[in-house]
C-alpha cells in the first residue's frame, strides 16, 4: 500500500512533467493511491508557484492581492489532500484491525510526511536547476551543489521515517493518527477579518 521510495519517484516525475507543462494533474496512475498522492503534490507544486508570483518584482499590489488569495485557497487543498492521504491509510489499515490502539503513537501521521517530501521534491528540482546556472554569481553553483547534498540527504532521510512508520504500524507497534489541520482563515465563520467585514444590507 505504501512505499516511501515508489512516492519519492512519483513526486520527480510528475514535478519534471509539469514542468515541461506535459501534465496537469495524476491521471493514468497505477493505483487510486498514487493518484491520490500525485494530486497532494500538485497543489504544493502549484503553492510553489503562486508564491513565486507573489515575488515579482514590480507586482502590482492588485496582483499581490490576487495571488494572496490563490495562495490561501491553494493551502487548504494542499492540507485537505494530506488529511484525505491519512483518511484512506486509517481505513486500509481499520479493514484489518489496525492500528492497534495500544501501540505507541507516532507525532506525524504519514499523510504530513508525504507532505514534507512533496516539497522536498520541488527544493531538490529548483536547486538543480541553480546548479546549472551558468550566469549566477561567484561561488553560485558551488553553494547550490551543498544545498542539493543537504536537500537530498533530508528527503532520504524522511522517507526512511515513513517506511519504518508504515512497517512499524503493519506489526502493530506503532499507530498515528489523522490530525486535522483546521485552518480558519478561509471560513467566514472563524475568521474575523472575513467575518468582521461583511456588509449590512
Amino acid at each position: 500500500m505504501l512505499a516511501a521510495d515508489e512516492i519519492v519517484r512519483l513526486h520527480d516525475e510528475c514535478t519534471r512533467a509539469w514542468h515541461r507543462e506535459l501534465a496537469e494533474g495524476g491521471a493514468g496512475l497505477a493505483s487510486d493511491w498514487l493518484d491520490r498522492v500525485a494530486r497532494q503534490h500538485r497543489a504544493n507544486f502549484d503553492l510553489w508557484h503562486i508564491e513565486d508570483e507573489a515575488r515579482t518584482p514590480g507586482a502590482t499590489d492588485a496582483q499581490l492581492a490576487g495571488a494572496k488569495r490563490r495562495v490561501d485557497t491553494t493551502n487548504q487543498r494542499r492540507n485537505d489532500l494530506a488529511e484525505e492521504l491519512d483518511r484512506v491509510l486509517l481505513e486500509w489499515l481499520g479493514d484489518r484491525g489496525l492500528p492497534d490502539p495500544e501501540a505507541m503513537l507516532h507525532s506525524e501521521s504519514p499523510g504530513l510526511m508525504i507532505d514534507r517530501l512533496s516539497i522536498l521534491a520541488l527544493k531538490i528540482y529548483h536547486t538543480r536547476e541553480e546548479t546549472l546556472r551558468h550566469d549566477g554569481p561567484e561561488g553560485h553553483v558551488g553553494r547550490n551543489r551543498e544545498r542539493l547534498s543537504i536537500l537530498e540527504e533530508q528527503r532520504n532521510d524522511v522517507a526512511s521515517c515513513l517506511d519504518s512508520l508504515w512497517q512499524q504500524t503493519l506489526a502493530g507497534t506503532r499507530r498515528f493518527k489523522l490530525y486535522l489541520q483546521l485552518k480558519m482563515y478561509n471560513d467566514p465563520l472563524l475568521n474575523p477579518a472575513v467575518y468582521g467585514k461583511r456588509t449590512v444590507e
